[in-house]
């Protein structure tokens, strides 16, 4: 099978015990009328007969010789679905605290790579005739605006609609467009979750590491044959405006803040639902877009929280803000990622709420004017470079000694916008799950829902402290702007 992207293998090439490099959906349903005390489990039992396996859900990775160590795909001929699809239940009284706490110790721990590399959890016991599904995978495989449209084209719009096959089955059963490859000699494979021989020296290796994702770099650029020079123009730019822009900031410019430190792989989740009603009419009144208000949001949540721990540096925050690059012609089942990254300058030291939104509009304005007259490859070759200080985390003294080239990763992708159904179950509510890193531990990942935006916060369980405490400046934060549009 063709090798993987740059961008995809950078995901495995960063994963450790300390790091799980998959992201996650936390979806909430309402029992459908009429439903039994053995509906989950029914329901459950029911999508374990879709057995025709899409090729997405198949796919696990392997670095064969013939790709001189390069990360390759194979694909699984006979899925074990018992052991992907899983059915767990709540704890009395089945709270939503009692689900947030569940869902973050299945978002902490590994995907196996010698399996497909995804998980599904059908989850019963939740109070209030609800019930939930938590579903993970490799962030390699898949990035959040292809997890969103594989969740609105598993579910349906028709609440009538019943037979609605789970996310992996395929439809309609297609035969795979390229052969197995011959899979590497068993004999030669690790027992533990890295996979196939070599791979756990590479990750617990960091200057192999490091190596590695130069190699991956090059590879982006040297694709781009033909655009070197667009390239190196727009890379030269990018310098010049972080250099002459207060509100352009480069790699390795973002202050030390308490969330730059080494992580563990343990998790704490916290979600909450915001009004469209209530954020919407803030873009037309503040100028900007949709996401300048989400930014402004949690620099403001951001500010108090790490003022209330005695935390907050003197220099602003700074976000590495994921961009789509995904077009129509990306194909209906696009797998792996597409994805830019603009870093955004927070204006965290900023006391004013009004002078903190204009300087997020304007970091966001000349980022994404940097990359104006760019191809998606040279784009995804600049935002490699953006990443790639993030490999050298592994090295000793680097987290502690070097600044971080971004305090966290804050994402706003767009989700469904009308109501969906699953056999009669309607979907309340869609948070998403993402990835905190060695040296940023808390990620803010934010979608929308029909009429609602679901903000979802994954952050390492030791070094985030009363995370949820987030939640409540969050509201604080989109009160200021109110007062400040009104």
């Amino acid at each position: 099978m063709p090798l993987m992207s740059p961008t995809d293998a950078i995901f495995l090439l960063a994963e450790k015990r300390e790091n799980p490099m998959h992201v996650g959906g936390l979806q909430v349903f309402s029992l459908p009328d009429g439903a039994g005390p053995d509906h989950v489990n029914e329901t459950y039992h029911q999508m374990l007969d879709f057995d025709d396996v899409q090729s997405r859900f198949r796919l696990h990775p392997w670095r064969p010789l013939s790709a001189l160590g390069q990360w390759s795909w194979t694909t699984d001929e006979d899925v074990d679905l018992e052991y992907h699809a899983r059915l767990s239940a709540l704890p009395r009284p089945g709270r939503v605290r009692e689900l947030l706490a569940l869902t973050s110790r299945l978002h902490g721990s590994l995907l196996d790579r010698r399996r497909p590399l995804w998980e599904y959890h059908v989850i019963e016991g939740l109070t209030d005739n609800r019930f939930a599904t938590y579903s993970k995978m490799h962030h390699a495989l898949i990035d959040g605006v292809s997890a969103l449209q594989l969740l609105s084209r598993t579910l349906s719009t028709d609440p009538n609609a019943m037979d609605v096959p789970p996310p992996w089955a395929a439809k309609p059963p297609v035969k795979p467009s390229h052969p197995k490859p011959e899979k590497p000699d068993e004999s030669a494979e690790q027992t533990g979750p890295a996979g196939p021989a070599g791979v756990q020296d590479l990750l617990n290796g960091p200057i192999r590491t490091v190596q590695a994702l130069v190699q991956a770099t090059m590879h982006a650029t040297v694709q781009a044959t033909g655009q070197v020079t667009g390239f190196t123009q727009a890379l030269l730019k990018i310098v010049n405006e972080g250099l002459r822009e207060q509100s352009t900031p480069l790699p390795l410019q973002a202050p030390k803040t308490m969330l730059n430190v080494p992580i563990t792989g343990a998790r704490r989740f916290a979600a909450q639902s915001w009004s469209f009603d209530r954020v919407r009419p803030l873009r037309a009144a503040l100028g900007g877009t949709f996401n300048d208000i989400i930014l402004a949001m949690c620099a403001g949540a951001l500010r108090e929280y790490l003022l209330e721990r005695g935390a907050l540096p003197d220099r602003p925050l700074v976000a590495m803000v994921p961009v789509s690059l995904r077009t129509q012609s990306s194909g209906h089942d696009p797998a792996g990622n597409a994805v830019g990254t603009i870093l955004c300058n927070l204006g965290t030291h900023l006391d004013d709420p009004g002078q903190r939104y204009e300087l997020i509009r304007q970091s966001m304005r000349r980022g994404k004017a940097m990359f104006a007259g760019l191809s998606p490859l040279q784009v995804t070759a600049l935002s490699a470079l953006v990443m790639a200080p993030i490999a050298a985390t592994p090295l000793p003294g680097v987290i502690d000694y070097t600044p971080p080239s971004f305090n966290l990763v804050i994402s706003n992708v767009p989700g469904p916008t009308k109501p969906l159904y699953w056999n009669g179950a309607k979907l309340l509510g869609v948070y998403p799950l993402s990835i905190p890193i060695d040296g940023q531990a808390l990620n803010i990942t934010v979608t929308s829902y029909v009429d609602s935006v679901e903000f979802g916060l994954t952050g390492c369980r030791r070094n985030v402290p009363h995370l949820q405490r987030l939640l409540t400046h969050l509201e604080t934060s989109l009160a200021d702007l109110e007062k400040l549009a009104s």
